[in-house]
């Protein structure tokens, strides 16, 4: 009995380390002192914005301040869609902010041509 039990207890404390050392694949911009300040943690409002790009992938996310309010701010890109979608949900209250933007990728400045090596 005493040894299932340790080994039980092994078992839970991998588990519990393994997922507290998972990253989510996605750019994070989370500043710690904003992060004190949030009432939302990021999942919860990760399923908000999910509800309005269900089918989108997230690429980044930065917890900020807009104007007077601290904002969880995802950006999505969605399968055969150009651009991406932003979802900004409130950290307080964790209702979403605003509309969804979409943002196209920016073609005025064309990459600037190799130089030939001297």
């Amino acid at each position: 009995m005493k040894t299932l039990t340790i080994a039980a207890l092994a078992a839970l404390i991998a588990v519990a380390g393994v997922a507290q050392t998972q990253r989510p694949g996605y750019k994070r911009e989370v500043p710690p002192r904003l992060l004190r300040q949030a009432k939302v943690s990021e999942d919860s409002a990760l399923k908000v914005a999910r509800a309005r790009i269900p089918t989108g992938t997230v690429k980044g996310l930065e917890l900020e301040n807009e104007g007077e309010r601290l904002v969880w701010s995802f950006e999505f890109t969605v399968p055969n869609q150009p651009g991406t979608y932003e979802v900004n949900v409130d950290a307080k209250s964790g209702a979403m902010v605003g509309r969804v933007e979409h943002e196209m990728p920016d073609t005025t400045h064309p990459a600037a041509p190799a130089r030939p090596k001297p």
